[in-house]
């Protein structure tokens, strides 16, 4: 960890040492306001070569090769493959030194490993993505017992700030009527504020995962992190999961 930002995460969960992970914050880069300053996002308007600088500095720190996604808030799961940008919202690994990386700023970034430590994955899941089952893809692709799978939770948007529509309750609820209890009551008619990280765990419990950790995080209201719906023009954090060479 020597040398990254004094504010970047790592998850706090019981899966092997040469299991690595890494979430990054708006800290420890060159990107000028409204994207200070560490974004890694390309599709943003930042300054290419401050992206491009913000991304060597991460791959110069964490010692592997990031798998970037062109994310499209779907349920394609890709074998990772550093080098290329391929579209999909999750991908997989069993290679070391190959990152699987999710960009966020509010969406769920979800990070997966096996109890063995030989797979590695991570999905992006917003709602749309989650409620068409990304999750589900993304443990397919894995292609791991589910007693066998550890789940982290990473930095998202809030239940007391995400705000949806009916339709939203609707998708999840005729899936899965459980997910009802994910939803409260928000001050605007026909509206509901959603707890994404109880919806994603509904998901998972669903396809036998309990050992969930993580969660409790909110983009919106936590500085550190980057949040589009607190500012529409803003950079993107990374999640990325990888095996130690």
């Amino acid at each position: 960890m020597n040398g990254w930002a004094h504010d970047w995460l790592t998850p706090d969960w019981p899966a092997p040492a040469w299991v690595r992970a890494c979430v990054t914050t708006r800290s420890g880069g060159v990107s000028l306001a409204p994207f200070d300053s560490f974004n890694l996002g390309e599709h943003v308007e930042d300054d290419p070569a401050a992206v491009t600088k913000n991304r060597q500095r991460l791959l110069s720190l964490l010692g592997c090769k990031p798998a970037w996604l062109r994310q499209v808030h779907g349920t394609a799961v890709v074998q990772a493959a550093p080098g290329e940008v391929l579209e999909a919202d999750a991908s997989w690994t069993a290679t070391p030194g190959i990152a699987c990386t999710i960009m966020t700023a509010d969406c769920l970034p979800l990070l997966f490993c096996d109890r063995a430590g030989t797979r590695v994955a991570a999905a992006h899941a917003g709602w749309r993505g989650l409620a068409a089952g990304v999750l589900e893809a993304t443990l397919a692709a894995l292609a791991v017992a589910p007693d066998e799978v550890l789940v982290w939770l990473g930095p998202a948007i809030g239940a007391q700030a995400f705000e949806v529509g009916g339709e939203v309750r609707e998708a999840f609820i005729a899936a899965h009527p459980q997910a009802a209890a994910a939803f409260g009551p928000s001050a605007n008619p026909g509206r509901y504020m959603a707890d994404i990280y109880q919806l994603a765990r509904i998901r998972l419990a669903a396809r036998g995962i309990t050992a969930v950790y993580g969660g409790g995080f909110c983009t919106y209201s936590d500085p550190r992190f980057y949040s589009y719906r607190r500012a529409a023009r803003t950079g993107r954090f990374a999640s990325l999961i990888w095996l130690a060479d």
